[in-house]
């Protein structure tokens, strides 16, 4: 009598397969987390610069804003979402000519500095910096002689 081969896995074989597929789904679930992570990062990062951009392009064209005295804000809370977003700026003179006076003409210096505190609590932040032409102010020249003499 012959006996006819039976068909199917050993025990064996379908333990090992059911090892590989474990450490195969535990790899891409691992992969898949970071990717959440980093877009979550990004999404924030993103955010910022875009208002950042936007308030860069405010302070260069505010021709109120006083030079040496640094501005702060933040944005609401309904424009950023659940992220806390705020912002310093201040304008200073980039370069100053020789025998400079009220009224010299200048290039301005807007440094723009965004700060947030990201999903895991680590406070992250970027600086943006501008230029714009200027008139010297009598109250600025006292400040921008000051500063050059130090």
């Amino acid at each position: 009598m012959r006996r006819q081969a039976q068909r199917g896995f050993t025990l064996l074989e379908v333990l090992v397969a059911t090892t590989i597929m474990a450490v195969a789904i535990v790899g891409l679930v691992s992969m898949l987390s970071n990717t959440v992570r980093n877009a979550a990062r990004l999404t924030d990062y993103d955010r910022a610069t875009i208002l950042a951009k936007r308030k860069m392009d405010e302070l260069l064209l505010d021709r109120q804003l006083p030079r040496y005295i640094p501005v702060q804000g933040n944005w609401p809370a309904e424009i950023t979402g659940s992220v806390a977003v705020g912002w310093s700026a201040v304008v200073t003179p980039f370069d100053l000519p020789p025998g400079f006076g009220p009224g010299t003409p200048i290039l301005d210096r807007v440094e723009l500095k965004v700060y947030w505190r990201d999903g895991a609590y680590r406070d992250r932040n970027f600086n943006l910096e501008g230029f714009r032409r200027g008139i010297l102010a009598p109250p600025d020249v006292d400040r921008a002689k000051a500063g050059v003499a130090q």
